[in-house]
């Protein structure tokens, strides 16, 4: 399997069906990824078998000598033992590529897992050798924000759910890049709705405490139609909720909402918007349209510059004032920004 198709979520659903390589090299920054993939290879062996055929060994405190003769031995009365190499990030390169001539060459009665957590191993010849003898990569990288939509659709999917746009939206503005949040969050909506059903924002509100009526998306949908009550009611809310309602994320949706309109704006074929904002939805584009009736271009980059203040202010830069009370100024500009063409 190449390197670049593998991810958490296909390499789980193979540990899982018990179609697995004999070498496996999981490493990299998000450390959740990495903790639920070494749950489930101390699973692949059945329950009487692992007490005497499961060896865990630490880098820091193991030779490459010491993994290769637990590899090489033969499984106490059992078809497949499983050896699992902990902190392998902690490996200087030249000690770890000492794990090459049996990397290349693996028993087929041993799994072996060299799991690198909140970094990737330090030798490229370890990747190498692994992929050379038919092993498995992955590399767990942090999750990027723009990742985070398709992703809980994913996760939703696997769980056996549907789930509605919104509801996407509002966890991805709520949880945001933590990824055991958003499994666990998602995992835990599973149990409760059951197979099939459709993660709604009532279900979200009633699980997990997101408001459907005051978060982010309504937010940016009051912006979009300029609707100054609804904005100013869901700033008041969240400055009176702040632990559930971070004015980072909230700052993070205003910025993208505008830039993307002022992308929409100065897009010359209007036909192509979807594909040049990177939308999948057609609904996606409702806000954008009514945002290009009701902002014009001029207004759009004077927003963007007073988001960009407000950023600052808000981080203590040239400002004491409370960052919710320069989130309900912030919101004021918008609503009356006047984007007067320039002379």
């Amino acid at each position: 399997m190449a390197s670049n198709s593998v991810t958490f979520d296909s390499l789980r659903r193979e540990i899982r069906s018990g179609k697995l390589a004999d070498v496996y090299l999981i490493h990299g920054e998000e450390g959740y990824f990495i903790d639920e993939l070494l749950k489930e290879f101390v699973k692949v062996l059945p329950e009487a078998d692992r007490e005497f055929n499961t060896y865990t060994l630490y880098g820091p405190q193991t030779t490459p000598q010491q993994v290769i003769d637990a590899c090489r031995s033969f499984p106490m009365m059992a078809d497949k033992q499983v050896v699992i190499l902990k902190e392998a990030q902690e490996m200087p390169a030249n000690i770890i590529s000492k794990l090459k001539p049996y990397l290349e060459q693996p028993s087929s009665t041993t799994l072996l897992v060299i799991a690198g957590r909140g970094a990737k191993v330090r030798s490229a010849e370890v990747s190498k050798a692994v992929k050379k003898g038919g092993g498995v990569v992955y590399e767990a990288e942090k999750l990027k924000p723009f990742a985070i939509p398709n992703l809980i659709q994913t996760i939703a999917k696997g769980a056996g759910l549907n789930i509605e746009q919104k509801s996407v939206t509002m966890l991805a503005d709520y949880i945001g890049t933590d990824a055991a949040r958003l499994y666990n969050e998602i995992e835990k909506l599973a149990l409760i709705l059951g197979e099939g059903m459709t993660i709604t924002p009532e279900a979200i509100e009633r699980n997990i405490g997101i408001s459907k009526d005051y978060n982010n998306f309504e937010l940016i949908d009051a912006l979009s139609v300029k609707d100054s009550e609804k904005a100013f009611k869901t700033i008041r809310y969240f400055a009176i909720n702040p632990k559930a309602n971070p004015y980072v994320p909230t700052t993070s949706a205003i910025f993208t909402y505008f830039s993307n309109l002022l992308i929409a704006h100065f897009t010359k074929d209007k036909s192509s918007l979807m594909s040049v904002l990177g939308f999948r939805w057609p609904s996606q584009m409702k806000n954008i349209e009514t945002g290009m009736r009701n902002y014009n271009a001029w207004q759009v980059i004077e927003i963007i510059s007073a988001i960009r203040e407000y950023d600052a202010r808000s981080k203590g830069v040239g400002s004491r004032q409370n960052a919710y009370d320069l989130l309900n100024d912030l919101i004021y500009h918008i609503l009356t920004a006047p984007g007067t063409l320039p002379v």
